[in-house]
């Protein structure tokens, strides 16, 4: 079925889709089988001061059971004032409430009994400052040094922290919403921003289509706006808007080849909001406006692969997205998939092979470290909280599935299945074994003897990646080894290395695979010839920190606390303090961290505590 603004309009709102009924997520509370949340209507007011998000939440709600009277939400730290509930009738009445012990992967379970089946509930409350799905910042952790910042985070199970929902993925709501703020700073959400270019405290916004609650976003502070083209556009900070624009001004020709590929963009627009250097991750893909982390912006588009990831995530895992946090590779592994393609689309195979095989390589380095049963895609969290148990396996693992498949049908064959899978499950939630029905179905039977259910359980249900996996190679990576080993035994000096158009991509490479044990004569001779210490791309800046803790390089130290000190996003920060403290270097790295740690995230901090613990 083709998506068209139409259908849209319906959105298969609240709609309680068979994989709802078959999903059992331990990660939530909520009792779906009896009741469930179309809609949500928040009226909220951004407190700086207080650090917290105080207002009210209006659920409507669809009863699947006709005896039940209560209702079970997920929350985490947050403080319930009162509920009030409307009958079917209309009346309003007050409701009995209970907010259970709180568990340290769930949070506490708010149990609401009404008197009879309440169509719309309101629940006054409001978030903690230590919310783990919020960042407040004060002006000088920021660009423009002038006004705080507030952002949220709601993926895994962070939406609950800021607001009192049925958080699971299972589920799909609607949301409106009305958010205060200080006269002189700008809210956007996941949603309808049309209404927020007249900057006066009072926000409105509605989102149409039906999304999961990790999806429901919000962001505030001095955010200026200017359009890349008639869909796309950038919410940032004035100190950073110009550039980011320049960087990202291929977004419309993305959408465009993403379109011809797999169906209409479903959303509408599709901007970004550029955050502060403390995000934790490199972009989320809240609908309507994916955030981005500024590390980004290298001011050679050599990064852009994570924009073509986020708008990817707007057919998978925002149009089609996994029932449990356990079938996370339906999101991530699709998605990652199409990225690549759409940057094959916009920037050629040869690009899009190099990041391939980039990733690849960064996943068999990765499966040595994880233990086996969190290598299949599948994954079995058994009791644990999702952040700790996610790595590169759904992404990179899930991807080179899905080019296995590819490989092997073709893509005259695999293509359309694809786009028919994100039409059949358009807004809404799936399992793995519904995943694994309809591929038989619609793929493996259609087309037989070319791959076995055999072979496609042996993908999803087993660890490691099965001996015929793909193994994405480079002639230019090829290059680049050649050069390499002249480099490593004195054939040629590093001048004579021939970085000239060397892209990201091969320098990371070229960084990536230079030995661990590497002298500190062929150290300083690679910093003094291309000056890699003062490196302004963030991601070749951590190839080369990591190598040089690794190798014992000092002149490094006052460059990497600039680097630690200056971004949070875990991907180029955790692996350095883990690297530090197995290099012997635990003392500094700690000092460094106490410095850091009021700038990071709650999620990044999370994480960093645990290494030092």
């Amino acid at each position: 079925m083709k998506i068209k603004p139409l259908f849209l309009s319906l959105a298969m709102a609240g709609m309680c889709s068979q994989a709802m009924a078959n999903a059992v997520d331990q990660n939530s509370y909520a009792n779906l089988d009896d009741v469930v949340t179309t809609h949500l209507s928040l009226d909220l007011d951004v407190d700086f001061d207080d650090k917290q998000l105080e207002g009210f939440v209006e659920h409507t709600l669809k009863w699947n059971n006709s005896k039940s009277k209560t209702l079970v939400l997920d929350t985490r730290d947050l403080d319930i004032d009162k509920v009030m509930y409307q009958t079917q009738t209309g009346s309003w009445h007050k409701a009995k409430f209970t907010l259970a012990n709180r568990d340290d992967v769930k949070g506490s379970k708010l149990t609401i009994e009404f008197k009879s089946q309440a169509k719309i509930v309101r629940i006054y409350y409001n978030s903690r400052p230590e919310a783990s799905g919020l960042q407040w910042l004060t002006p000088t952790q920021t660009a423009s040094k002038t006004h705080p910042f507030m952002y949220s985070q709601s993926q895994a199970i962070h939406a609950r922290s800021w607001l009192p929902v049925q958080d699971t993925p299972a589920m799909r709501v609607t949301y409106s919403a009305r958010i205060t703020t200080p006269k002189d700073i700008r809210a956007v959400m996941s949603a309808d921003n049309k209404d927020v270019l007249y900057k006066d405290g009072d926000y409105h916004f509605e989102m149409p289509q039906a999304i999961s609650p990790y999806l429901i976003a919000i962001g505030a502070g001095n955010l200026e706006f200017k359009a890349m083209s008639h869909q796309t556009g950038i919410f940032a900070e004035p100190e950073i808007l110009e550039a980011s624009v320049a960087e990202f001004n291929d977004t419309q020709a993305m959408i465009d080849k993403t379109n011809a590929m797999y169906g209409d963009y479903a959303w509408g627009r599709y901007d970004l909001l550029m955050l502060p250097p403390s995000f934790p991750f490199g972009g989320m893909e809240n609908p309507r406006l994916s955030f981005i982390t500024p590390t980004v912006v290298a001011g050679d588009k050599s990064l852009v692969n994570l924009i073509a990831h986020e708008l990817a995530h707007s057919w998978s895992g925002n149009l089609v997205t996994n029932a449990t946090w356990e079938d996370l590779w339906l999101n991530e592994g699709f998605t990652s998939y199409v990225e690549n393609r759409i940057m094959e689309e916009v920037f050629g195979r040869d690009r899009a092979v190099m990041e391939q095989a980039l990733d690849a390589a960064g996943l068999r380095a990765q499966l040595k470290t994880i233990d086996a049963p969190d290598t299949r895609l599948n994954l079995k969290l058994n009791g644990r909280d999702p952040d700790d148990a996610f790595s590169s396996v759904p992404y990179t693992k899930g991807q080179l599935f899905l080019i296995y498949l590819e490989n092997k049908f073709g893509r005259d064959k695999f293509d359309p299945f694809v786009k028919t899978y994100f039409d059949e499950f358009a807004f809404k939630s799936l399992t793995t074994a519904q995943f694994v029905t309809y591929i038989e179905a619609n793929l493996i039977n259609r087309y037989p003897g070319i791959v076995s259910m055999d072979k496609v359980n042996e993908w999803i249900f087993e660890p490691g990646l099965p001996t015929d996996a793909p193994n994405p190679t480079s002639d230019a990576f090829d290059k680049v080894d050649t050069a390499t080993t002249a480099w490593l035994q004195g054939a040629k000096t590093a001048a004579q290395l021939p970085i000239a158009n060397w892209t990201v991509h091969e320098w990371l490479h070229f960084l990536n695979n230079l030995p661990r044990d590497l002298s500190i004569e062929k150290m300083t001779e690679l910093d003094d010839e291309f000056n890699l210490t003062q490196s302004t791309n963030a991601e070749r800046a951590f190839a080369w920190y990591m190598l040089a803790v690794g190798n014992g390089y000092q002149p490094i130290y006052p460059a990497l606390d600039a680097h630690l000190s200056g971004i949070g996003r875990r991907k180029l920060i955790v692996p350095l303090y883990k690297s530090l403290i197995t290099n012997g270097k635990k003392d500094w790295a700690q000092s460094v961290y106490l410095k850091a740690r009021p700038g990071y995230h709650p999620l990044a901090q999370g994480t960093i505590d645990a290494l030092f613990e």
